[in-house]
């Protein structure tokens, strides 16, 4: 039997002013924005806590202040915070570069700072046991907005295809942006090149782990999944 593996780790990205966002974020970063009473980073960090995370790193860079002077050292939130700000935005795979000193070797939460999801969500990332990596998946959502992923019948990861385009393969599996990591993930994103977009992709990284044979599982989120894309969302959900 293979040891029990409980992650302790979590970072959150939240770097990002969320242009989208337009007049919500003139004074702070996106992931302040509040939901329903609270902000949104506030809600991830309480979930991550009460199912047994630790350790939080904050990748900080729009306003950053206004994150720091709110959560502090994380003490009134269950947990330890610490932060490191990414200076040049140039996508989602070189941040997760920032996180290798924290990680130390160990596994880690991965999420965006704008990605609502039930606390009870967190508990099948925290389990990580057997797997090099865990990516969460919905359902019925528009994959051409995200990550369409393609797994075969046990949940194991097949391939990862980021914003599929008209005549691309397709899948009813919708990248829900939350993540398990072990600190193998440096070893990718280290090799990435910038995607057509001009930006490193860390779905790229996942989809060469998956190449090479590492066992990347996916978790099917069934509850409620916002992602906090625009005003629109901010107004639904808050009614």
């Amino acid at each position: 039997m293979s040891e029990e593996v409980k992650i302790n780790k979590a970072v959150i990205l939240a770097a990002g002013r969320g242009t989208r966002m337009k007049g919500l974020t003139e004074d702070i970063p996106k992931p302040m924005i509040e939901v329903q009473g609270r902000p949104i980073m506030e809600t991830i960090i309480r979930g991550l806590v009460e199912n047994g995370v630790r350790e939080v790193l904050v990748v900080v860079g729009y306003r950053p202040e206004v994150i720091k002077d709110y959560f502090d050292d994380g003490g009134d939130f269950g947990c330890a915070i610490s932060y490191v700000t990414q200076v040049v935005q140039d996508g989602t795979g070189r941040v997760v570069d920032l996180a290798a000193d924290f990680s130390a070797g160990d596994a880690f939460i991965l999420s965006y700072g704008d990605i609502l999801v039930p606390a009870a969500s967190y508990a099948d990332l925290v389990e990580f046991s057997g797997v090099d990596a865990k990516i969460t998946v919905k359902v019925n959502e528009d994959v051409s907005q995200g990550g369409a992923v393609f797994i075969d019948d046990e949940g194991w990861l097949t391939g990862l295809i980021e914003k599929p385009r008209p005549g691309e393969p397709t899948s009813p599996y919708y990248n829900a942006g939350i993540y398990s990591f072990s600190a193998r993930i440096f070893e990718y994103t280290a090799k990435l090149e910038k995607s057509p977009r001009g930006e490193y992709e860390l779905t790229d990284a996942i989809a060469a782990m998956v190449e090479d044979g590492l066992k990347v599982k996916a978790v099917e989120l069934s509850g409620e999944w916002a992602d906090v894309r625009d005003p629109g969302v901010v107004e639904s959900l808050n009614q």
